[in-house]
């Protein structure tokens, strides 16, 4: 029962969740299944670690495919995006944590990045409204 609401709220908190707040959020995800993967080498248990890497890979396709090729910055990013993906494939052939730590390092920058620049836009936002 209690894992049934938790799934209820966390179907509402992504349906009503901003643009911003949805990205943020994959970025989490993201940085956990990286924590979840290197937990998993070094247990030796080589399945789950592919598993949480796959799920990683799967987060970064999504930027990739959602990322607003007008955008001043989409060519940096799409570079960024596709190191990740090299090196999180490396990184599950190698089974190796160095690498995805070096990954997660990148995933926490990106997310503090969009988290700063969501703040702005909603600060901005509410300038705005109240004038």
């Amino acid at each position: 029962m209690y894992q049934n609401q938790q799934n209820k709220y966390l179907q509402t908190s992504i349906q009503t969740a901003s643009p911003a707040k949805l990205l943020i959020m994959l970025y989490d995800g993201a940085i956990k299944f990286s924590k979840l993967a290197i937990a998993a080498i070094e247990d030796k248990n080589f399945e789950a670690a592919n598993t949480n890497i796959v799920k990683v890979q799967n987060i970064i396709n999504e930027f990739m495919v959602t990322l607003d090729q007008k955008a001043d910055i989409a060519k940096d990013l799409m570079k960024l995006y596709e190191y990740i993906m090299h090196r999180t494939t490396e990184a599950n052939m190698k089974k190796d944590v160095q690498i995805i730590e070096e990954v997660i390092d990148f995933l926490q920058q990106l997310k503090e990045t969009w988290v700063e620049a969501s703040k702005s836009l909603n600060k901005e936002s509410k300038e705005i409204q109240y004038g």
